[in-house]
């Protein structure tokens, strides 16, 4: 393949302009070189198509390097990376290695846009908002397919990997429903899978404080077409606080076939969950336990004609056991939640640029003994696996979407404009739509301009509309939410070095909250207009490939948020549960860098300020007293020593030992130490013919 080289800078160099439907956004901070492209485009030139190719081919810095697929970007259609025209933060395989975590929510904490709520460690039962939204006013997407639940937000991160699984974490921040739908509120996250190509194995086990221990194991299986790869793991612990024991176990697969005229992917997942929840939804009762199951399955495909149409069909079960005093029927409940989806779709190029469509249908229902319409008798179904417990409730609702999107595309700008149309049986089965436009401009090398604005909204979930208990009162009376947001921001990178700064205004109307309008209240499920607002600044430096020598200091990033809130009613709130306890300012600082030899160290500090306050409980008994929630700094660590066929490490969460709140009343675990060992098998035959060699 040619090879040029102008600068210092690495670019990639791809074989062919392959775009996968669940490559959902932008692969960042890297020049892009296009190798080969198909000859059914080479022959439909058009001039706008002609500055387009030019913008995708030009060869701007350095030696190439081959990656298999382009991933794409915000948008409907795919994109390369410098044609986008949206701001997308990138979590690498790179940081993911690097990172002292222990869980997929642990390594969202290192966006400071991203607000991660822990009521455990390890991610047990975690709440994942964006700039300065809810938890459930985000899509969660695996490999581009929703796995959202209608059921409740705090159930979404229940994610059937583990962090070794993952390529990749793409988070898109406002309003994106013109592109995923409804519960695309705030932004979107999209988790991205490996794709090994060889057959391999590769296998953990760690443990440490408070009697934690955790292991698992993945594989490659490769017969010629077809890429099958399986990984698995689970684990216990003591939990580090009162009631928050966990055990978990997981199982994940993954297959491809690719032929010349298409691709076929698909993917099955499974993750199951025990643990005390402690003060987890009302501090008047700390004995609380929850059990989660969940089931994940998706088929998706993409024809490599002139038209790529993008079908994909999916199903996510879930299924939740709540007790309200753990060993006791009162305040129990019994959730089964199902979600069927059809989506059809595809994109083209033409004279005018690129053009995607598509629609999807989604039924969302759910049977319980407390969430939904009341059945008949005759209408009861048992509880699995227990024949004197019956589903007594249950609700059903059917989502339907058209939508349409354009690109234009120039050398040095990109337009992107769009329209959802979407209708719900459970709102006046009439269609409502939802525009949005996003440009980027390229005014000088490296550097690239943002303008975008969305209008977006949510269904309040099966939890909002009926949820009743001893201390929570839904509503079903609720309005669907709606945001409008507009950003504006401007990006730097080069070989080594990236800079990004944006500013947003979402104006939300009919937001959903928990609320209590006095100290002695029970929350209430309502509606309210606010607006969030704020900045975000973010800069990586990467030494090795800026200096391109192997130095003492690695990777530095430094990433701060500032929000604020804006209410525009005059109703009394006495006490928020979610919408107002936002985020004011969060900054993360991590730092990488050689000790000796192979054994390198990754640290990373998280500085959290929290509005809002939380009822201080005392021996389950409720003071009376508002307490404000306090900023905190925590400190992460990670040391390891990597060897070809072998990893060691030693992490250490929190090792300041700071006392700390994510949600009032349920203290987030001391200094949690952990170590561990990874074996690499799928790097034993590259050893293997290397010690041949010599």
């Amino acid at each position: 393949m040619l090879k040029k080289q102008y600068q210092k800078e690495n670019i990639i160099t791809w074989k062919q302009y392959s775009n996968k439907g669940y490559s959902a956004f932008a692969s960042l901070g890297k020049k892009i070189r296009i190798g080969v492209l198909a000859v059914t485009t080479l022959a439909t030139v058009t001039p706008v198509q002609a500055e387009t190719q030019a913008l995708e081919t030009k060869e701007t810095e350095g030696e190439g390097k081959t990656l298999e697929e382009v991933s794409v970007t915000a948008t409907m259609a795919p994109l390369t990376e410098i044609q986008q025209a949206r701001i997308v933060t990138l979590l690498t395989r790179e940081e993911i290695q690097q990172a002292g975590i222990q869980s997929v929510n642990d390594l969202l904490k290192l966006t400071s846009g991203v607000d991660v709520r822990q009521r455990g460690g390890f991610g047990i039962q975690t709440d994942i908002s964006i700039d300065g939204g809810t938890f459930d006013q985000i899509t969660l997407l695996l490999n581009g397919i929703n796995i959202s639940n209608p059921h409740t937000g705090h159930l979404a991160a229940d994610l059937p990997l583990s962090p070794d699984d993952i390529e990749r974490i793409e988070i898109l921040q406002g309003a994106s429903s013109r592109v995923y739908g409804g519960s695309s509120f705030g932004g979107c996250i999209n988790i991205v899978t490996r794709k090994d190509t060889i057959n391999n194995i590769s296998a953990r086990a760690e443990g440490g404080s408070f009697v934690t221990f955790q292991a698992d194991g993945r594989g490659c299986l490769k017969l010629k077409q077809v890429a099958n790869r399986i990984s698995t793991g689970g684990g216990r612990s003591n939990g580090g606080t009162d009631n928050s024991q966990w055990k978990k176990a997981q199982l994940y697969y993954q297959g491809d076939f690719s032929h010349e005229a298409f691709t076929l992917d698909w993917q099955f997942g499974f993750s199951k969950k025990n643990y005390g929840a402690n003060t987890f939804y009302s501090a008047a009762y700390p004995n609380q336990y929850e059990r989660n199951e969940r089931y994940t399955m998706s088929v998706s495909a993409e024809t490599k004609n002139k038209i790529h149409f993008t079908p994909s069909v999916y199903w996510n079960r879930t299924y939740d056991n709540f007790e309200l005093i753990h060993g006791k029927r009162f305040g129990e409940n019994f959730h089964q939640t199902d979600v069927y989806g059809l989506k059809l779709g595809g994109y083209l190029n033409w004279r005018a640029g690129k053009t995607a469509f598509g629609t999807e249908i989604r039924n969302e229902g759910i049977l319980s003994t407390n969430l939904g319409k009341q059945l008949d008798e005759a209408q009861y179904s048992h509880v699995r696996g227990n024949k004197d417990i019956f589903y007594d409730h249950k609700d059903n609702r059917t989502n339907i979407s058209y939508c349409l999107e354009h690109n234009i595309l120039l050398q040095k700008w990109t337009l992107s404009m769009g329209v959802v149309a979407n209708m719900n049986t459970a709102i006046q089965h009439r269609f409502y739509f939802y525009p949005g436009a996003d440009m980027s401009v390229r005014p000088a090398p490296n550097w690239t301009i943002y303008a975008s604005y969305n209008n977006g909204f949510r269904l309040p979930t099966f939890t909002d509309l009926y949820y009743k208990s001893p201390t929570l009162n839904g509503n079903t009376d609720l309005k669907s939410e709606e945001n409008h947001s507009v950003q504006l921001g401007t990006q730097y990178t080069r070989a080594g070095s990236s800079g990004t700064l944006r500013v947003f205004y979402h104006r939300g109307r009919h937001m959903i909250d928990w609320v209590m309008y006095n100290a002695t209240d029970i929350y209430h499920a309502t509606n309210f207009n606010l607006d969030n607002m704020g900045v975000q600044a973010e800069t990586k430096l990467n030494f090795e490939k800026m200096t391109h020598k192997d130095i003492w200091l690695k990777n530095l990033s430094v990433s701060y948020t500032f929000m604020h809130q804006k209410r525009h009613d005059h109703t009394l709130i006495y006490k928020s549960n979610y919408a107002l306890e936002y985020l004011r300012h969060k900054l993360v600082v991590s730092m990488s860098h050689k000790i000796y030899s192979r054994l390198t160290a990754t640290w990373h500090l998280r500085w959290q300020d929290r509005m809002g306050a939380y009822l201080l409980y005392q021996n389950a008994t409720n003071t009376g007293k508002l307490t404000p929630y306090k900023p905190y700094v925590t400190l992460d660590m990670k040391i390891q020593w990597t060897e070809r066929l072998y990893t060691l490490y030693l992490q250490g969460t929190n090792i300041t030992n700071c006392k700390y709140y994510d949600m009032g009343n349920v203290p987030q675990p001391s200094i949690w130490i952990l170590a561990g060992a990874q074996i690499h098998i799928d790097k034993l035959h590259t050893h293997i013919r290397a010690k041949n060699r010599d």
